[in-house]
């Protein structure tokens, strides 16, 4: 799905997010599963609402049912509370459930 373009040029997210980038060439619109990824994992409620105002609930909702392959246990929690999602519709609990862990 691709993304809507909002009113401003990019969302306003800081900088430490997206450490690994070149944050002034960060092409926001196709970046924008590593931008939701980034921020579900380590933003701000504040920066959730700006992600949210930027993308959208609708392409944030498909994005994590069909394109984020891992988020750790604290982050689909709070993707279950703030989005309303249930787990099991999020691509990277099936990808968890679905690895064997080793027995020992």
């Amino acid at each position: 799905m691709k993304p809507i373009k909002s009113n401003t040029t990019y969302p306003n997210l800081p900088q430490r997010l997206f450490w690994d980038f070149d944050f002034d060439k960060l092409d926001w619109d196709k970046s924008y599963r590593t931008v939701i990824e980034r921020v579900i994992e380590r933003g701000t409620k504040t920066e959730w609402t700006e992600m949210t105002r930027y993308y959208g609930k609708n392409l944030i909702k498909s994005t994590l049912k069909n394109e984020i392959n891992y988020l750790p246990k604290y982050a689909i929690d709070l993707v279950e509370q703030n989005f309303g999602l249930k787990r099991t519709q999020l691509k990277c609990y099936k990808k968890t459930q679905s690895r064997h862990q080793h027995w020992l």
